[in-house]
């Protein structure tokens, strides 16, 4: 029998990898969950990722992208009033849809015991990072990068609703302080 050719099922691999941690959490992460939402052979998903931590940073290369998006969709970043557009990014992409930025963030956070997730979690740092540092000193880039981290884990994990004044007051006090 031939081989049936689908240049799609990487990507249809990766969306179920996707839907799986948003709905049963990264616990729930298996090839076998994936492929049978994916609707594919368990074969395809060891084919196309070995290991599941290969299968983890295809999943969060492609989620991390919810936050890039938002900054696309603003236009990028003017340097105008920086504290205002990154607490204005930080409220659209929370105001996005909760389980992909919850996913987002359950992704990022798995690179803590996961070491082959922390190159592409620290990726996302840096480019957000050196985008920021367009307009401000490297060091006060990472600084708000941090901040603005820690504002989401708070209000994902606390279900506090994201006040951006406060966001922008904290980020602006961060500028405040810069050399």
């Amino acid at each position: 029998m031939a081989r049936r050719y689908d240049p799609e099922r990487r990507q249809r691999i990766i969306d179920a990898a996707i839907r799986v941690v948003g709905e049963k959490g990264l616990a729930g992460l298996s090839h076998r969950s994936v492929a049978a939402e994916a609707d594919v052979p368990l074969g395809s998903t060891t084919y196309h990722f070995s290991t599941l931590d290969e299968l983890m940073v295809a999943a969060l290369r492609q989620a991390s992208e919810g936050f890039a998006k938002v900054i696309a969709s603003r236009g990028g970043l003017r340097g105008t009033d920086l504290a205002g557009e990154l607490a204005g990014w930080t409220g659209e992409w929370l105001a996005g849809d909760r389980t992909g930025v919850e996913l987002e963030c359950e992704l990022y956070l798995a690179a803590l015991r996961r070491p082959a997730l922390r190159p592409v979690a620290a990726e996302w740092a840096q480019d957000l990072a050196d985008l920021i540092a367009q307009h401000t000193d490297p060091v006060t880039a990472r600084a708000l990068v941090a901040l603005m981290d820690g504002i989401c884990l708070q209000v994902l994990l606390t279900g506090t609703p994201y006040d951006e004044g406060y966001a922008r007051e904290m980020l602006g006090r961060v500028l405040a302080t810069e050399p």
